[in-house]
């Protein structure tokens, strides 16, 4: 686990962070609930019980759900009522879900649950740490959730696998049943009572979930895009007068002023150009928009960045269940299980990431061609015509940003009605947050081509490079070959998003030029 991150989790009243959420899904971190949460949910609980023998019948705990909630339900078949809605709502289907994708939305709706505000018993909230803690990660299924009433169906999937019904993975192993993997691990299934059930299935934890480590993920390549465009404006040669810092604050949105002055660190010092720089001046006068409006579009990529993690970090804040009890007592249905707000961001997120992997394979098509690359063989190739160099690379990067146009199309405009008309719009955040993981893969993807073939050309050029791009090729060429005649080029390509994914480029440049904004 990184040093950054906790290997401990605390889960109280109040909101997780980020990091915390990104260090229990990712990197396995254990989680402890609060005294304090221990105290308040107790609390509540009693209101609970005390609706519950209320005959007058209030939703969620003597009730139907969504279009039955007109059906008062007797005491002795509450129990029912909730196992019922667990098997039920557990309809997912289609392929796995990953594990850190499942830790993230168990590890939040145990939050919510330690808010007090959700009416379950203590002993709900201590499962659902114990089974955590415990690896134990219930199977859940592609589909099943429109992003609103919660993520219903995967949630269900993790309700039922505390109840030691369905299917569940220990640490990564095999399918097995989750009773056996209970047993095996001394954790006692739930016996659910009223308001339960409905509590461990109704909220955003998944799209949310997803946000935090998409937010993560995308930070770590807003760094990499300004590493990769520094490398390509020397690579072609090109300037860095347009990324002073004055000219940015001509126009101060505060992205591009952090992606100019990055660019600027990492080429600064290049012998290549400054040989170049008369030369430029003369004949070229200024580059295309590619590389001359990097911070522009990586800069809006950053802020858009910063809006969604401002809306990540209200909905860690919230206690997202339907009904809720209030502070003062009340049990009240709401509508906070709406997913718009961080459907939105999911789909903003997705937006600016096929944004700046467009921008990227632009840059990366200018090294292969001999109108624009200044000098360099056509493809970088080693001899054009025998060898191909780059030219597939490209291709590559092409299929992804066109894949990436597509999954820019935003979920949330989309609203299926469902439950007899009950739940007539939904946001969708769940299949936002989906294809927005795609979309983040993809972007890596697309970084590390540019990069590869950036420092296949500057490799070619004579002269010193800047210290900064000097450390991503060092940092390259441990375990990929420098530019020769054609070979094997995917285990390349691999290798260098590898590198991208586990942030070992950053880490490179950030040795040697300090930290990156």
């Amino acid at each position: 686990m990184p040093n950054s991150y906790p290997s401990t989790v605390t889960v109280g009243i109040g909101a997780l962070s980020i990091e915390e959420v990104v260090a229990v899904a990712r990197y396995g971190a254990k989680v402890e609930i609060s005294q304090e949460a221990l105290e308040g949910i107790a609390s509540t609980r009693d209101r609970v019980e005390e609706l519950a023998q209320d005959p007058t019948p209030v939703y969620g705990i003597s009730t139907g759900f969504g279009a039955l909630a007109r059906r008062h339900i007797p005491e002795e078949m509450r129990a029912q009522l909730q196992l019922s809605l667990v098997r039920s709502h557990a309809a997912g289907t289609g392929p796995e879900v990953e594990t850190e994708v499942i830790r993230a939305l168990m590890l939040l709706r145990l939050s919510t649950l330690c808010t007090g505000r959700t009416g379950v018993r203590p002993v709900v909230a201590e499962t659902y740490a114990a089974v955590l803690n415990a690896n134990i990660h219930p199977v859940v299924r592609e589909y099943g959730s429109l992003g609103c009433s919660g993520d219903l169906a995967p949630l269900a999937h993790c309700a039922l696998a505390l109840l030691g019904e369905g299917e569940v993975r220990v640490d990564g192993g095999d399918i097995t049943p989750a009773g056996e993997a209970l047993a095996a691990a001394g954790i006692e299934p739930l016996q659910l009572r009223e308001k339960e059930g409905l509590a461990l299935i109704n909220g955003t934890d998944g799209m949310l979930g997803q946000l935090c480590l998409a937010i993560t993920d995308l930070r770590e390549l807003a760094k990499t895009a300004d590493i990769a465009t520094a490398m390509t404006v020397e690579g072609l040669l090109g300037t860095l007068v347009v990324f002073a810092d004055d000219l940015q604050q001509l126009r101060p949105h505060p992205g591009q002023a952090d992606a100019a002055a990055n660019i600027l660190t990492v080429a600064e010092g290049s012998a290549i150009l400054d040989a170049a720089r008369e030369e430029f001046k003369k004949n070229q006068v200024q580059d295309a928009y590619s590389v001359r409006c990097a911070p522009q579009v990586a800069g809006g990529f950053r802020d858009t960045l910063a809006h969604t993690a401002l809306v990540a970090e209200r909905e860690l804040a919230a206690a997202v269940d339907n009904p809720v009890v209030a502070k003062d007592g009340r049990v009240v249905s709401n509508g906070n299980f709406h997913g718009a707000p961080v459907a939105y961001a999911l789909d903003f997120l997705a937006i600016v990431v096929a944004d700046l992997a467009s921008i990227s394979e632009r840059r990366t098509d200018r090294f292969l061609d001999t109108a624009r690359n200044r000098g360099l063989n056509a493809f970088l190739a080693d001899d054009p015509g025998v060898d191909s160099g780059h030219m597939i690379a490209q291709y590559a990067q092409a299929g992804i940003v066109s894949e990436l146009k597509r999954l820019a199309t935003p979920s949330s405009a989309d609203s299926i009605p469902s439950s007899a008309m009950q739940e007539d719009h939904v946001s969708m955040g769940w299949s936002g947050a989906r294809k927005l993981r795609k979309a983040v893969d993809g972007l890596q993807r697309v970084l590390a081509i540019e990069i590869l073939t950036a420092a296949r050309a500057i490799d070619m050029r004579e002269g010193e490079p800047a210290k900064g791009t000097s450390a991503v090729i060092a940092a390259l060429r441990k375990t990929v070959q420098g530019p020769g005649t054609d070979r094997y080029l995917s285990p390349e390509i691999e290798e260098t998003v590898r590198l991208v994914k586990e942030g070992a480029l950053v880490a490179a440049v950030e040795e040697v030029v300090g930290s990156l904004r």
